[in-house]
């Protein structure tokens, strides 16, 4: 018999058992690795002819790769806001707070090496960077979702797979012409795929425990999530030199909920209430809806000319 829970917040507290359990599954499996690792900021074994080979070797890197990266840099380093919104949503003197603090210190070193790279690599004009990531942060980040636990849980598991999904192949793009660059990309979609293992299994549970009240919660988050940077300035051109060079896009967003579906077993959930029936038959439908937004979109594609400051202003002529 399941057992009944009258908030959402003694649902995360019967949780904090299993937490502490994909805490430490987490951490035997995890690999540990610092921005230095990468790129050696130790004046004994930095030396010049390093950098120099560096930056020759990054001269390589198409335009196009280059937005990729900057948006996925500016979108690591809003991470104050994910901090935020989950020690709001989770509290404080709990597992959720262990592993918070835990996501958060390892999410830290994501944009930390990627803006180490671009630096020192001389990939971007800096001072526009910078501000870009200035203006971002200070606009904050203030989804629907925010304060319900549930719907955290569902959007981190999509998010989390998308960022795996957009360092994935943003390095391989950059792979024929700097390895190191790509070993970095690798690196941090581990930790993502990592991530999104956690929440995908702790949203499982949640299923487990309550089911109805959990499925209404991911037919609110799953038809369409916000991409963590969507404040940006001009983030839709972003978006779209990432969509075009086959990086991120509706199609991939389309196999993470036919994913997520998947392994929640959301199809084969019985003995649901009404409300729980109607957010099953809603979810259900999301992947064709997708499918048909992702036609769309490809039916009226036409070349397009994109301009950045981030890239010195260079036009970039993208298919």
């Amino acid at each position: 018999m399941q057992k009944l829970f009258e908030s959402k917040c003694d649902v995360l507290h019967d949780l904090e058992g299993p937490v502490r359990e994909m805490i430490s599954r987490h951490l035997s499996k995890r690999e540990l690795w610092y921005p230095s690792d990468f790129l050696p900021a130790d004046q004994r074994v930095c030396d010049d002819k390093q950098i120099s080979e560096l930056r020759s070797r990054a001269q390589g890197i198409s335009d196009n790769a280059r937005i990729a990266l900057t948006l996925n840099v500016l979108t690591e380093e809003g991470l104050p806001h994910f901090h935020r919104l989950i020690a709001h949503a989770l509290g404080e003197d709990t597992a959720w707070r262990e592993w918070n603090g835990l996501w958060t210190a390892e999410e830290d070193r994501h944009g930390n090496v990627l803006r180490d790279y671009i630096r020192d690599a001389r990939l971007l004009n800096f001072s526009i960077l910078e501000k870009l990531q200035f203006d971002y942060i200070r606009s904050g980040f203030h989804p629907a979702w925010s304060g319900d636990p549930y719907k955290i849980f569902v959007y981190t598991s999509a998010q989390e797979k998308a960022t795996f999904i957009s360092h994935l192949n943003t390095g391989k793009l950059i792979a024929g012409q700097e390895p190191l660059l790509y070993s970095i990309t690798q690196k941090i979609a581990q930790d993502e795929s990592r991530h999104y293992a956690f929440y995908l299994n702790v949203f499982k549970e949640i299923l487990d425990r309550d089911p109805n009240t959990a499925l209404e919660s991911a037919a609110d988050v799953m038809p369409s999530i916000d991409m963590p940077g969507i404040s940006m300035a001009n983030f839709n051109e972003y978006a779209d030199v990432v969509r075009r060079s086959g990086i991120y896009g509706p199609r991939d967003y389309q196999k993470i909920v036919e994913q997520l579906i998947g392994s929640w077993n959301i199809a084969l959930l019985t003995q649901l209430n009404e409300i729980g029936r109607k957010a099953q038959d809603k979810i259900m439908s999301i992947p064709s809806r997708l499918q048909k937004v992702s036609d769309f979109i490809e039916s009226r594609i036409k070349a397009k000319s994109f301009t950045f400051d981030v890239i010195f202003g260079r036009i970039l002529e993208m298919a």
